[in-house]
């Protein structure tokens, strides 16, 4: 067990996910925006096309290549810079033998951990030490872990990667709602943290196999989260409740905005200051909206977007009406449980007036 400890399995790969938010990021923003104005992510931009076609292909070609991308993430985690080429090329590999998204997670820590042996067990002449990290390592690295990936251990990935797209497409409504349900609530209640990351990766594993349910859930319960938290202060107000101070209807004005699109951290200042019942009444509105999303059958083909994700489903409603009971879940469980507060007290410092009998000139 303190072996496995050692090796920081769950580290690199919560490193490799950090790197690769912001592609999901930005290219969940192109196609969103894109096909929300009748882009189409499969167009052939050597061939007549608007501006929209082009953005939405962008954003399409990036989540393509997501594999490479965690793959090559935690390789560099691992090795550091002699992991990046072999991640790659072995991302690659897997994306190409259909081994997706786990293939690319397992295939940067084959990669990774190849590349610390070649680098501790492999002597060279002095000559040729400087080509290590460029050219030697990479080379062997990549030869020895993509051959492992296309003969070894791509066709058992490909196999239960199958077996667990199938037993999620069979999945009846009351089992919806509770998967829908427990991804919400993982979703939600670490605000962006460790534990949606680790979400975040399966989930986006389900998407790279035509399954946009579970990244739909966890994305819709970022996007209301913050919305939530907005409506629960008017919600208060009617109860005769006064439940943030001065300061956090301030951090409010910014994090609501940022909720909208997708960015759930800005609510973490207001977390802080009361964590159990912010938790718990994230925890319950994310499984509320994760439930929704899931029963209803939301289905956003982008990984990120807030509400710009809704006009990439085949139905936007659902994705609405998904937010919203999210949002009003949310809301009202906030303003229930939290405390009254006092507003921040404005402290006002008196100066001492200056004695000038006191001043002596000696």
């Amino acid at each position: 067990m303190n072996g496995i400890k050692k090796l920081n399995l769950k580290g690199h790969l919560l490193t490799a996910i950090s790197y690769l938010i912001p592609i999901v990021c930005g290219a969940g923003f192109l196609i969103a925006i894109g096909m929300g104005f009748g882009g189409d992510g499969g167009a052939d931009l050597t061939q007549p096309h608007t501006f929209w076609d082009a953005l939405a292909k962008m954003g399409a070609l990036a989540l393509g290549l997501l594999p490479a991308v965690i793959s090559t993430g935690i390789s560099a985690s691992i090795a550091g810079k002699p992991g990046v080429a072999p991640g790659f090329i072995i991302g690659l590999t897997a994306n190409a033998i259909g081994a997706g998204f786990i293939g690319g997670i397992l295939g940067g820590f084959l990669s990774g951990f190849l590349a610390v042996a070649i680098i501790k067990h492999l002597k060279v002449p002095n000559w040729a030490r400087g080509l290590m990290p460029t050219l030697i390592v990479p080379f062997f690295t990549s030869i020895i872990g993509g051959l492992i990936m296309v003969y070894v251990i791509g066709i058992p990935i490909s196999a239960f990667t199958s077996l667990l797209t199938n037993a999620l497409n069979s999945l009846g409504t009351s089992s919806l709602l509770v998967f829908g349900g427990v991804v919400g609530l993982l979703s939600g209640v670490d605000f962006g943290g460790p534990i949606n990351k680790t979400v975040f990766a399966f989930v986006l594993t389900m998407q790279a196999e035509g399954i946009n349910g579970p990244i739909t859930a966890l994305q819709l319960v970022n996007t209301a989260t913050p919305i939530g938290f907005g409506l629960a202060y008017f919600i208060a107000k009617m109860f005769g409740k006064n439940i943030y101070t001065r300061s956090e209807v301030e951090t409010l004005k910014s994090a609501v905005p940022m909720g909208v699109i997708n960015i759930v951290e800005g609510v973490i200042p207001i977390v802080m200051n009361d964590i159990v019942r912010c938790v718990t009444a994230v925890a319950i509105g994310g499984f509320a909206g994760g439930a929704t999303t899931m029963v209803l059958g939301a289905d956003a083909t982008v990984p990120f977007g807030g509400v710009l994700m809704l006009p990439t489903m085949s139905q936007p409603w659902t994705g609405a009406v998904a937010i919203l009971v999210n949002v009003l879940v949310t809301g009202l469980a906030l303003a229930l449980i939290k405390k009254n507060v006092k507003e921040d007290a404005q402290v006002e410092i008196e100066e001492e007036d200056i004695d000038l009998d006191d001043i002596q000139i000696i």
